[in-house]
């Protein structure tokens, strides 16, 4: 087993295991279905010297942290199960420079087409996409957010912040392009992660470690409060 090992700076390994990896994805870095993905994937394979490495979820290109691979097909299979039955759990970190409209609650809402492949949240409920938050004050026009995904919609947490009237910095589709531009990345970080697999519990937490906001004092010391966000008191989810 091979803890916080520098590889690359596409991606760094978190944990290795005969049937599993955790690497921290740099932001900026496509795990979709196109060359760039296949580029980490082969890269990650080369390294790490596994054939037969898979893709079970996925974070957009802006997102960086804790991404799980799976290093055959027997273990893909189960945790792409997981992940479609929703029993992983994920934590997302996100900085804003806007009020939120709630500072903690339920996003809750059907996600529609929207503009130029953009999505938006509707005021239906007939499959939602749920997210739960919490968010606290780290300075002066920032508010740092910590969300629980109910649901794994394509860009669900980025259209839930919009949907706050609190989109990501540095969000290049959701956030006002001006003000998008200014930002050193998006400011969208996988967190946490925690599962079972032949039944043995697996728990994860990384902070981040690229991005100028996120590493300020502040923001890093809010961060520290949330090493075991599974064990927060989250707002309930709808029955």
């Amino acid at each position: 087993m091979v803890f916080s090992e520098w590889i690359a700076p596409m991606y760094r390994l978190v944990f290795k295991h005969a049937d599993f990896l955790v690497i921290n994805k740099s932001p900026g870095i496509s795990v979709h279905r196109d060359e760039a993905m296949q580029g980490l994937l082969a890269r990650i394979s080369e390294e790490q010297q596994l054939s037969g490495l898979k893709l079970v979820h996925r974070l957009d290109r802006m997102t960086s942290g804790l991404l799980l691979l799976a290093c055959h097909g027997e273990c893909a299979a189960e945790l792409a199960a997981q992940f479609r039955e929703r029993t992983i759990e994920k934590y997302y970190l996100a900085l804003s420079d806007r009020k939120p409209v709630r500072k903690q609650g339920l996003i809750r809402g059907d996600m529609e087409r929207s503009r130029r492949g953009s999505w938006k949240l509707s005021k239906t409920q007939d499959n939602s996409a749920v997210t739960q938050f919490f968010s606290v004050s780290v300075g002066e026009k920032r508010r740092l957010f910590l969300l629980k995904p109910a649901t794994g919609k394509t860009h669900q947490l980025r259209v839930a912040m919009k949907s706050l009237a609190a989109p990501i910095l540095g969000d290049q589709r959701y956030a006002e392009q001006t003000s998008a531009q200014q930002w050193d990345r998006g400011y969208l970080h996988a967190y946490a992660l925690r599962f079972e697999l032949a039944g043995q519990p697996w728990s994860f937490v990384l902070p981040p470690d690229q991005g100028a906001e996120f590493l300020t004092g502040s923001s890093m010391k809010r961060i520290a409060a949330w090493q075991t966000p599974w064990e927060l008191e989250w707002p309930a989810l709808p029955r």
